[in-house]
């Protein structure tokens, strides 16, 4: 994503002609919509959407931004993704310009990068696969929804044929709120529905050489992720599916199982790479920690145990401690015996290991360790 400077709201008036205010009307938002944002989690928290009331025109609250149910069933969460954050900012969009199925695009977009190719989304490989075009028709030239972000046509993705609309959904808006950054230009310009929709030419932008070849191993793994059986499902997915009916609906189904689980895969990620990166030292003392969490998860999946190891080697430098406290000591022994331990049988162990214990409780507490309640029972672990 190219750096953002400072973010300036536009200075275009608000509009009094009659297109701008005709495409907004009373909010008609059903029971089904609203036990919908329920089963997708949008109601855990207390005031993380509103509804409107009698209201014909959107006046959003300080802190919330005008969207539709139609963008939440679609991958619009809150807080409000950074990435899609980055594309209003270099498109000069507000949400309501966008259509359901850009929404869509852009979350598909996010987790396939995030979920299958390792990588945040990045914008080189966002303009190697989309573009943007205004949507309009032979007699209307749209500002809600008057954007659409396509599959460019000489690129090879997946083929997820969406409808070009969706019917009904400008009725169903609703108010979400926003949750702010420090920094002003990361945060969403506040809603202006009279504000024009002004073509620029970020639109046209282009991956450069640049940044195909730096995009090129994504690239591959897309294709490479295009088998027989997705393909297969795209083209199910291109269904003209409506939402009237959210209970009949087969790709809301799919996409609530996505919006319901995608957030809680999302942190068990992020708490496995934080427990991994906790561990990598003591497993991995003389190498750096990769930078992905795929190639850290597969550092901790090799043939070996390594639990066994770093066992293996506590024991070894246990080993050596003891040899060191007893040479301290000046106490005079016989280590040929003490190493010969082939006869020893684990009910004699014990009983030494119970006899030593406390002792090695004033041991560990000057190294500074604290002795774990049980003593140990096994022999010592051997390759």
């Amino acid at each position: 994503m190219p750096p953002r400077s400072r973010l300036t709201k536009h200075t275009s008036p608000m509009a009094t002609e009659d297109l701008q205010f005709s495409e907004w009307e009373r909010s008609k938002i059903s029971n089904q919509d609203v036990n919908l944002l329920k089963k997708l989690g949008f109601m855990k928290q207390e005031k993380t959407l509103i509804f409107p009331g009698e209201e014909s025109y959107p006046k959003p609250r300080i802190g919330y931004r005008v969207t539709f149910v139609d963008h939440l069933i679609r991958g619009l969460a809150t807080p409000i993704h950074e990435f899609l954050r980055g594309l209003l900012f270099v498109y000069g969009l507000q949400l309501h310009h966008l259509t359901p199925n850009s929404i869509l695009h852009i979350s598909i977009f996010i987790t396939l990068c995030e979920c299958f190719l390792g990588t945040p989304p990045n914008w080189a490989l966002w303009k190697r696969i989309f573009l943007v075009r205004r949507n309009s028709s032979h007699t209307t030239a749209y500002n809600v929804g008057g954007v659409v972000i396509c599959i460019r046509p000489d690129v090879e993705y997946f083929d997820v044929k969406f409808p070009d609309s969706v019917q009904g959904w400008r009725k169903r808006w609703l108010y979400v709120q926003e949750a702010y950054n420090d920094a002003q230009e990361y945060n969403i310009a506040p809603f202006d529905g009279g504000e024009k929709i002004v073509r620029r030419r970020s639109w046209d932008a282009e991956a450069s050489d640049e940044e195909k070849t730096a995009t090129e191993a994504l690239m591959s793994r897309i294709h490479e992720l295009q088998n027989s059986r997705g393909k297969e499902l795209s083209g199910k997915m291109g269904q003209e599916y409506q939402l009237e009916k959210p209970e009949d609906d087969r790709l809301l189904d799919a996409l609530s199982l996505l919006e319901i689980y995608g957030d809680e895969v999302r942190q068990s990620v992020s708490d496995a790479k934080a427990a991994f990166s906790r561990l990598f030292p003591y497993f991995f003392p003389k190498t750096n920690e990769p930078n992905t969490f795929a190639a850290l998860a597969k550092r901790f999946n090799p043939k070996e145990d390594l639990g066994l190891v770093l066992r293996q080697e506590n024991l070894k430098i246990g080993v050596e401690g003891t040899i060191a406290l007893v040479a301290e000591s000046q106490q005079s022994v016989d280590w040929t015996k003490v190493g010969d331990v082939k006869s020893m049988e684990t009910k004699k162990w014990q009983s030494l290991i119970k006899a030593a214990k406390p002792n090695s409780k004033k041991i560990l507490s000057f190294l500074g360790y604290k002795p774990t309640p049980s003593s140990s029972s096994a022999k010592p672990e051997v390759k």
